[in-house]
């Protein structure tokens, strides 16, 4: 009988561990960095911006455009000159892919002249509002400040894009929950 129940228990454990206790195959639990990440419409107040491909960022008022490269959609929240939160759209450039994500953004970063870059989290196949994506945690240091960014590289039906989302080290805790709101509004 003890054998019976144990096998019992080991079942149940491994059926919830595929399906992440959902009971459907598929729809699996993001990994523990991303169990923020409930893909959900922005909240109504918040506006849009669009890059050429279409995808859109939205993003919560008082933020406000800011201008970077060409084809990317920036918006942030200042004090004075200083990034409280920082929110970009991209279409994806290079050889950034599903697969390489979680190296190739640190590189990328170290590429743009950060230094101190480390890798905190990785995770591919996340669920967005109309794609899949893979997506970093991590940090950097420029010369203002050091920063926490989420970065996710997003392939939709039409177009695959990189969100990114980052507050200065000092402001990511009371930036992240609206950068992960912003992150999973995300449409590629």
């Amino acid at each position: 009988m003890r054998i019976a129940a144990v096998v019992v228990v080991v079942a149940v454990a491994l059926i919830v561990g595929v399906t992440g206790g959902g009971g459907h195959a598929g729809h699996r639990r993001a990994p523990a960095p991303f169990a923020w990440l409930h893909p959900t419409v922005p909240p109504a107040d918040w506006k849009a911006a669009r890059i050429p491909d279409g995808a859109t960022l939205s993003y919560p008022p008082g933020w406000r455009p800011v201008e970077t490269d060409p084809g990317t959609a920036s918006v942030a929240l200042l004090s004075g000159d200083r990034f409280d939160g920082f929110l970009n759209a991209t279409p994806k450039g290079g050889a950034e892919t599903a697969a390489n994500w979680s190296r190739f953004r640190p590189d990328h970063n170290r590429g743009e002249g950060n230094r101190h870059v480390r890798l905190l989290a990785s995770a591919q196949d996340l669920p967005f509002r109309s794609g899949r994506g893979s997506c970093v945690i991590d940090t950097y240091t420029t010369s203002k400040a050091t920063f926490r960014e989420i970065a996710c590289l997003v392939t939709g039906p039409d177009s695959t894009a990189v969100v990114v989302a980052a507050a200065p080290n000092t402001d990511w805790d009371d930036q992240a929950a609206t950068l992960q709101r912003a992150v999973y509004g995300f449409i590629p």
